[in-house]
């Protein structure tokens, strides 16, 4: 995987990016915390010759984390699919995380799903409605496509953004069927999110009042199987808080406090041999 790297010195902070298959996002999430933690922002397993799996994914973040681990695990914050990937890690992993941050997390049950899609056809006006059903035409790639479809609906997953540019720096379609349908492959089979019962650090939920993923039922879905599991609900946000004019500060401020409280600050860095 691609690593991107900010900040000096403080605990280490891994930050997973959503989508699936949107690598980049998470950078001014990474940037605003880069002053008083060490960020990894890696960008995820792309398409190619295996068909991604959740598990697929898990492993190489525990791979990750294996490699630069210092005598305390890192915190993990997810963002979207990035969340459900966190929660799947620590699982799998309990030991690789010291706390887990789960922004805008997605669903684990057809209620929420439903949900979901009915606050959306909502907000979806008739232009556009037309103009996503004109996408396969306009779009016959199904990245740019894709890539398209996103900018068009940003606007329902938002309350008041100060800007538009998630910063994504790829789109990968096919990643992104595949891992999707594998998440929903495991939710079919109860594997998600009973498996979670073997997460033993705290978990906080940060979770806009306006984002269409409905958080107060996603924690819900999820309480009975995280034991230690917190909730805070951010007004006048959307899914993305880093990019919201209201929600912004609060946003920062409620990550930064949770951090600073779940995390051991690490002694000096160690150099490896040969490392700069």
């Amino acid at each position: 995987m691609r690593v991107r790297e900010y900040g000096e010195t403080g605990p280490f902070v891994l930050l997973l990016h959503g989508g699936p298959a949107a690598p980049g996002e998470m950078a001014p999430v990474a940037r605003g915390l880069s002053d008083r933690f060490r960020i990894l922002e890696p960008f995820q397993r792309s398409s190619g010759t295996e068909p991604l799996s959740v598990a697929r994914h898990v492993e190489d973040l525990h791979a990750l984390i294996a490699s630069r681990r210092d005598a305390a695990p890192p915190a993990v914050v997810g963002f979207s699919w990035g969340a459900m990937l966190a929660l799947a890690h620590a699982a799998a992993y309990p030991s690789d995380a010291g706390c887990l941050v789960l922004v805008g997390c997605g669903t684990f049950d057809a209620p929420s799903r439903d949900r979901m899609r009915a606050l959306l056809e909502e907000r979806t006006g008739d232009a556009l409605r037309a103009r996503l059903a004109r996408l396969a035409e306009v779009f016959p790639d199904p990245d740019a496509r894709m890539t398209a479809h996103h900018a068009a609906t940003l606007p329902l997953y938002a309350c008041d953004l100060s800007s538009t540019e998630t910063e994504a720096e790829t789109v990968d379609a096919r990643a992104y069927r595949e891992t999707w349908d594998d998440a929903l492959r495991l939710q079919r089979e109860g594997v998600h999110p009973a498996a979670f019962a073997a997460i033993a650090c705290p978990v906080l939920m940060l979770h806009g009042a306006e984002d269409p993923h409905p958080g107060r039922m996603i924690r819900e879905s999820l309480a009975p199987h995280i034991r230690r599991l917190e909730y805070r609900e951010l007004p006048q946000c959307g899914h993305y808080p880093w990019l919201e004019r209201a929600a912004r500060e609060a946003f920062f401020s409620s990550l930064r406090e949770w951090l600073d409280t779940h995390l051991a600050s690490p002694g000096p860095r160690s150099v490896a041999p040969g490392e700069a």
